[in-house]
């Protein structure tokens, strides 16, 4: 499984998804040093915790097979965010999650990226529902939710240390992705 996963590329019209590598972490570390990008995300991070926070995404890869991809550019060949599935012990349940650097908010990003991860998610994985945690203040995370298709579950609840933290599920079921998708 893990030559497969090394080699797991999704191509959108206008992005590349891939594993995190070494080389991504400057950039990784400059959007989450990003007090405004990061907001909605668990907030700033110094250097050395970015760097857990990207081997965290790197071992998740390893350990279940899943996790966020980066997101490259292919105009430019830069890294410009993560976003990919995301399901941490005591999650609410299977996540696609996403996090854009400012630089290119407003050009579709983000939804190009979990869009192409949520058909990887339900293809792949065979998860039969995905969900966003959203805080009930991020209003464009909120739309971006709506673009896909999904709708607000209601409140949720994050594991620990995150308790304390008020978010939102919203999502959909695998038969109503692939129905909008005309998939199904």
């Amino acid at each position: 499984m893990i030559a497969s996963i090394r080699s797991l590329v999704i191509e959108t019209p206008r992005l590349r998804l891939r594993l995190p590598k070494r080389e991504d972490f400057d950039a990784y570390a400059d959007f989450m040093s990003d007090v405004q990008a990061t907001e909605y995300i668990g907030g700033q991070q110094s250097r050395p915790l970015a760097w857990r926070g990207l081997l965290q995404i790197a071992g998740a890869w390893h350990l279940q097979g899943f996790s966020m991809f980066s997101v490259i550019e292919k105009a430019t060949g830069e890294w410009v965010g993560r976003v990919g599935p995301w399901m941490p012990e005591g999650w609410p349940g299977p996540e696609v999650g996403w996090g854009i650097v400012r630089s290119r908010w407003q050009r579709g990003y983000a939804t190009e990226a979990a869009a192409a991860s949520i058909d990887w998610a339900f293809a792949e994985l065979g998860w039969t529902d995905v969900i966003h945690t959203i805080e009930p203040t991020n209003a464009a995370s909120q739309a971006l939710a709506r673009k896909l298709g999904a709708r607000n579950r209601g409140a949720g609840r994050l594991p620990p240390p995150l308790e304390s933290v008020s978010v939102e599920i919203w999502g959909q079921t695998r038969v109503e992705w692939q129905r909008r998708a005309g998939g199904g």
